[in-house]
C-alpha cells in the first residue's frame, strides 16, 4: 500500500494541465515533504505508466528536462512542445509562464 506522501503526490501530478509544468521540489512540498523531490521522481518512474500520470509535466528547479539525450530527454520534450511549452535557447523552460500553481483550497 502506497504511504500519504506517495498518494499525494500522485494526485498533485494527476492535476497539472495541459500547456503547464511544475517542479519535483514543488511537488514534493505541496505533499508534504519539502525535501522529497527524489521521492517524487522515483514515484514517476515506478508509478506513471499504471496510474496514468503526466509524467513529461514534472521537471527540474530550473525548469530543464532531467532525462538524457536518448533516455526519454526527446520524447518528453516533444510532448511538451506538443502542449505548447517553449524551450529557450539553453533548453530551460520560462516557469515564470508555464509553472502549473494549484488554486489555493
Amino acid at each position: 500500500m502506497a504511504n500519504q506522501f506517495t498518494v499525494k503526490a500522485k494526485a498533485l501530478i494527476k492535476q497539472i494541465p495541459e500547456g503547464k509544468v511544475c517542479t519535483y521540489g514543488f511537488l514534493a512540498g505541496l505533499a508534504g515533504n519539502p525535501g522529497g523531490a527524489r521521492q517524487v521522481a522515483r514515484i514517476l518512474h515506478s508509478c506513471s505508466e499504471k496510474d496514468g500520470l503526466p509524467w513529461h509535466r514534472v521537471v527540474n528547479r530550473y525548469g530543464k528536462i532531467s532525462l538524457r539525450p536518448d533516455d526519454g530527454y526527446e520524447i518528453q520534450r516533444q510532448l511538451l512542445e506538443t502542449e505548447g511549452i517553449a524551450f529557450d535557447l539553453n533548453d530551460a523552460i520560462c516557469l515564470d509562464s508555464f509553472l502549473w500553481m494549484p488554486q489555493a483550497r
